[in-house]
Formats: C-alpha cells, sequence, structure tokens
C-alpha cells in the first residue's frame, strides 16, 4: 500500500523561508517522479514543481522560479520543497503527488500561509 505524507506547513511572514516534506512509503526509491502542487483561495489547483524519478530534471512554475527548490533524499524515501523568500500569493493547501507509471498518488496536504 502506497502512502504519501506531507509535512511542514504552517504560518510565514513574508520574506521568510519554509520547507515542506513528503515522505513515501510503499514504494522503491527512485522509481517514482514527485510533484508538489497548490491551490491558493479562490483559484484552481497548479502545479508548483516537479522532480523526476533519477533527480535529474526539475521544473517549476514561473512564479516560484528562483525562490523555490525541489529536492529528494531516496535514502530516506523523502522529498522536499524549500519555499525561500515567500509572498502572501504563496498562501494555499500544498499537497505532494508522486507518480509511478500509471498511478499517482496523493497527500492529504498541507496549508501554507504567508503573512504578517
Amino acid at each position: 500500500q502506497v502512502e504519501v505524507v506531507e509535512s511542514g506547513g504552517g504560518l510565514v511572514q513574508p520574506g521568510g523561508s519554509m520547507r515542506l516534506s513528503c515522505a513515501t512509503s510503499g514504494l522503491t526509491p527512485s522509481s517514482y517522479g514527485v510533484s508538489w502542487f497548490r491551490r491558493p483561495p479562490g483559484k484552481e489547483r497548479e502545479s508548483v514543481a516537479y522532480i523526476s524519478e533519477t533527480g535529474a530534471h526539475t521544473n517549476y512554475l514561473r512564479a516560484v522560479k528562483g525562490r523555490f527548490t525541489i529536492s529528494r533524499d531516496d535514502s530516506k524515501n523523502m522529498a522536499y520543497l524549500q519555499m525561500n523568500s515567500l509572498k502572501p500569493e504563496d498562501t494555499a493547501m500544498y499537497w505532494c503527488r508522486v507518480s509511478h507509471g500509471y498511478s499517482v498518488y496523493w497527500g492529504q496536504g498541507t496549508q501554507v500561509t504567508v503573512s504578517s
């Protein structure tokens, strides 16, 4: 059984940093891609960042490029989203999505609020 669990959300001031973590169990390390999605209040869900199975390829939403970094540690079956220079418009529910072959698995989500 595959399980995806996010952690690390909360309240942060504008300009601050936060790291989200995504723990995956039930899959072989390096066999799945990882994406972070978010849904700001009143808006559609959007893809924020992606890292490939080997970590060789990443891509980012234009609005976060240069501020957010996605990474993975397959020794721990973990993926991360380091978020720097946070802005109020980064406020959203964030989800980790794991893609393995034709299957995708979602975590329960974690709320990030950027506010003074």
